[in-house]
């Protein structure tokens, strides 16, 4: 077995998760140590990663590690990258999770924000996805889950800059799955709705919106398992839940239908 394949079984693999520290990025940790894999995780906040490090620790009888780095410094990125590599051992998943968004109108948006949006949800997993592929590609075998968004596929109001983002992470996907995969290297592109973490404490200023959204909201631990499942495969996305995926696709085929759906239907901010 050769290349991404070899990673159908993760134990004593080195998996490292960016935005590791609550939400989504916490629930890939505690996955991927249930499968007996050598979790590292990455944040800014080192007492929150030290908290799931220990988590993962039990769950998977392995080391587990937690290290700061903010995603909007490239010096940070590499540095944390080397080290992993030079003390854990060779990074075999690669998990980009760290990301942000705010629903707010664009003609009032703060730039700063956006600027640092696009450094966070983009630029920071560009780097970490450069400097960990150069060294999955010497050993002919890796795997990276890039975690985009519905909002990737179909924008809403209020999802200008968020929206920009993932589109952004979804075309460098695709080009990048087609680049890698003959080093041996898998790329998967997750494309989640709303999920229920802390995500929305930051971009919804009203409170309401999962509320707004009922039985459609995903669960972050669903969503972890779905996603480390793919690990090993060709599978080239993971679209969740199943009617926004469906929405998305009308959306592409029927434009003007697109924009009804996303204006109306799935507009709930």
């Amino acid at each position: 077995m050769r290349g991404y394949r070899q990673l159908k079984n993760l134990k004593r693999r080195v998996v490292v998760i960016t935005g590791a520290s609550s939400g989504l990025g916490e629930q890939f940790a505690y996955q991927a140590a249930r499968e007996g894999a050598i979790v590292v995780g990455c944040a800014r906040r080192q007492d929150k990663l030290d908290q799931v490090a220990r988590q993962c620790q039990h769950l998977s009888g392995q080391p587990a590690y937690g290290l700061a780095v903010d995603m909007t410094d490239p010096a940070q990125i590499q540095a944390v990258i080397a080290q992993v590599e030079r003390e854990i051992g060779p990074i075999a998943v690669l998990i980009n999770n760290a990301g942000f968004g705010l629903m707010e109108d664009f003609l009032t948006f703060d730039m700063a924000t956006a600027e640092k949006m696009m450094r966070v949800n983009v630029l920071g997993l560009m780097y970490a996805t450069q400097e960990v592929a150069l060294k999955m590609a010497e050993r002919q075998c890796g795997a990276i889950i890039n975690v985009a968004s519905m909002a990737g596929k179909m924008a809403t109001p209020k999802s200008t800059v968020y929206s920009a983002t993932k589109f952004a992470v979804l075309g460098f996907s695709n080009a990048l799955r087609l680049e890698l995969k003959p080093l041996g290297i898998s790329v998967l592109t997750v494309n989640p709705g709303p999920i229920a973490t802390n995500f929305f404490n930051i971009a919804d200023k009203s409170g309401q919106y999962l509320a707004k959204l009922g039985k459609i909201v995903l669960q972050p631990e669903d969503v972890a398992a779905k996603v480390l499942a793919t690990v090993g495969t060709s599978r080239r996305e993971v679209n969740l839940p199943g009617i926004m995926e469906v929405g998305a696709r009308l959306y592409s085929l029927f434009p003007g239908l697109g924009d009804v759906l996303a204006g109306g239907l799935f507009n709930k901010k």
